[in-house]
């Protein structure tokens, strides 16, 4: 009797580790199949901190979530504020691992200064519209309506990248605009708009999107002059290169693609 319950027990076990090393095999084959699945196994860990342009808030935030679910045990912090001043503080040394900007100008002081690790991407593209407030009370149709005797216009400031933008698209207009205040980043001129105290603001489609209860957006055809490319790039002195890595690539990916069309982003260029 002993004998024969022992030689039960060695099968049992022996049936259930067979069980646990199919099920290990078939969840391996999964993740090889989705390779934005993470988990476990993939060796991603601890903290990572974005730098990223106040543009991209609503959806590196939304990316951000899904990183950390994708991938257990991983912690993803923003800076979000305007290019330049972003790549300032990254040249000055500020910590961070992957650095996001809204034009290749103000990643070039990045990588002049070789503070990127390898050569940033390009992974969406953005476009200015005009923000007025809701109802357009102003009946503002395209930029030439801005420069009208009495109209309150907020700009982003010429060094940051919606600044440049503007300042491109008005050009390609002929329309000689003066604001009455420039902002430090594009939430900051559509945050103008919002509280009432402008007429209207040349902020980009996404902040626009975001926006969309209580601003309207503007279409005008010279913004076609003025597209900006948004790159991305591991920072050299990143403190977790290998999470860094995988946060671009998740940008990158399929689900980080379907999230920034969402925003209103544009695809890059092929």
């Amino acid at each position: 009797m002993t004998a024969r319950w022992n030689h039960r027990t060695r099968w049992t076990r022996a049936a259930l580790a067979g069980a646990v090393a199919l099920a290990l095999a078939v969840t391996g084959c999964a993740d090889e199949l989705d390779p934005s699945a993470g988990g476990a196994g993939d060796g991603v860990r601890g903290p990572v901190t974005v730098f990223a342009a106040a543009s991209l808030t609503e959806s590196f935030t939304r990316l951000g979530t899904e990183f950390e679910t994708a991938h257990p045990g991983t912690t993803v912090t923003f800076s979000f504020a305007g290019s330049s001043a972003l790549a300032t503080q990254v040249n000055q040394g500020a910590p961070a691992d992957v650095f996001a900007a809204a034009s290749p100008a103000t990643m070039r002081a990045v990588t002049d200064a070789g503070n990127a690790d390898g050569s940033p991407v390009t992974f969406a593209r953005n476009q200015l519209v005009i923000a007025v407030p809701k109802g357009n009370p102003r009946s503002v149709s395209g930029l030439a309506d801005l420069a009208r005797s009495g109209t309150k216009v907020a700009l982003c400031a010429p060094q940051v990248p919606c600044g440049a933008a503007a300042r491109t698209a008005l050009d390609a207009a002929g329309v000689p605009l003066t604001p009455v205040t420039l902002e430090q980043d594009v939430k900051g001129a559509l945050s103008k708009v919002r509280l009432g105290e402008v007429d209207a603001a040349l902020v980009y489609r996404t902040d626009a999107t975001a926006a969309a209860s209580e601003v309207d957006a503007v279409e005008f055809p010279e913004s076609a002059e003025a597209v900006n490319d948004y790159p991305i790039v591991v920072l050299r002195q990143a403190g977790n290169p290998a999470a860094a890595r995988e946060f671009v690539a998740y940008v990158r990916s399929d689900r980080g693609r379907a999230a920034l069309s969402a925003a209103g982003f544009q695809p890059p260029r092929a």
